[in-house]
């Protein structure tokens, strides 16, 4: 099943997307995050019980992002991927390093910058160089954790196409600190155009947990980059199992594969020599994961960066005792 959240006439629902024209809502009240807390089996019922009712036109509402996640995880999950991005970085001749494939690495990023489906995207203040990351979202459907491949299977509820809207030029000042890429990735995120349960993916599914899922990206209409989920280093279970690792993973929580290769972001291609330029406003994105559907993003300007003054040197004093 398809399940999309989206605004009527000012009115935020949740529903049934069985084909391409039309959404049967939900009750009133009901949202997507709400049933997938309450389990697999109830999120399918309700869907059943829409079908039978109502529906609307897809042209007659706006599509929002189909929940609004606790926590967002986004991996790194594919080498050639990383490979562009680290000659981009550190120019001819830059390897992936050992660490990538020992564990499949992540950072957490902002749930409360996630974006519709068609939403447009502001540049993020201070920036000139915005690209766009290809990748799919894994939704939690199932609280746990320290699980294993075989159990974390089990708690995935769905998918969705995640576009991590990447501020370069920001990101590459921040982590020269060495730590994650903070404002550069801060300021947009989109999901959509809706979840598709996991049980929709079987047919794509190999002996080995991956799923063979066609990936395009287009910038203005014309296609850039083309993959397939089924090149990732770790399927989707092993994410989830080691994001679980000595912690807990909630319902509804949203793992990005990472991004794909062959021109998944224009970071990449950067780093094979491509003079296509960053995204700028009135540039649009169209995304399209087989299975799923597309999303497509305008961008638009941003508001100007409010100013932060650099760090006082300080002298440094320290204390030999304290006081009770």
């Amino acid at each position: 099943m398809k399940f999309a959240t989206f605004d009527l006439n000012g009115s935020i629902h949740s529903g049934v997307v069985p084909g391409e024209d039309a959404v049967h809502p939900l009750p009133a009240g009901e949202t997507l995050l709400g049933l997938i807390e309450r389990g697999a089996e109830a999120l399918r019922a309700a869907g059943e019980q829409a079908l039978a009712g109502p529906s609307v036109a897809l042209a007659d509402v706006r599509l929002l992002p189909p929940l609004q996640p606790p926590t967002v995880r986004d991996f790194v999950a594919f080498e050639e991927h990383v490979e562009g991005a680290m000659i981009t970085v550190q120019g001819p001749g830059a390897v992936v390093v050992p660490e990538w494939y020992e564990l499949p690495t992540f950072y957490f990023t902002n749930p409360y910058a996630i974006i519709g489906p068609n939403d447009p995207v502001p540049m993020p203040p201070g920036s000139a160089v915005l690209d766009f990351e290809l990748e799919v979202g894994i939704v939690i459907g199932r609280a746990g954790r320290d699980l294993t491949v075989d159990q974390a299977a089990e708690h995935i509820i769905g998918y969705t196409i995640f576009n991590d809207w990447s501020a370069r030029d920001l990101q590459s000042r921040e982590m020269r600190v060495g730590l994650g890429p903070c404002k550069g990735k801060d300021t947009a995120t989109t999901l959509g155009p809706w979840l598709v349960t996991a049980d929709e993916f079987e047919e794509f599914r190999d002996a080995d947990g991956f799923l063979d899922l066609a990936m395009r990206a287009s910038v203005n209409g014309v296609e850039i980059g083309r993959d397939s989920l089924v090149n990732m280093g770790w399927p989707p279970a092993e994410l989830v199992a080691y994001a679980s690792r000595g912690t807990w993973i909630r319902p509804g929580d949203v793992l990005g594969t990472g991004t794909c290769g062959n021109g998944g972001c224009l970071g990449e291609l950067w780093g094979r020599g491509s003079e296509l330029p960053s995204l700028r406003a009135g540039d649009t994105v169209s995304l399209t994961v087989e299975g799923i559907g597309t999303v497509a993003n305008t961008v638009v300007e941003g508001a100007a960066p409010q100013p932060i003054p650099a760090a006082r040197k300080r002298p440094r004093t320290r204390r030999d005792s304290f006081d009770a």
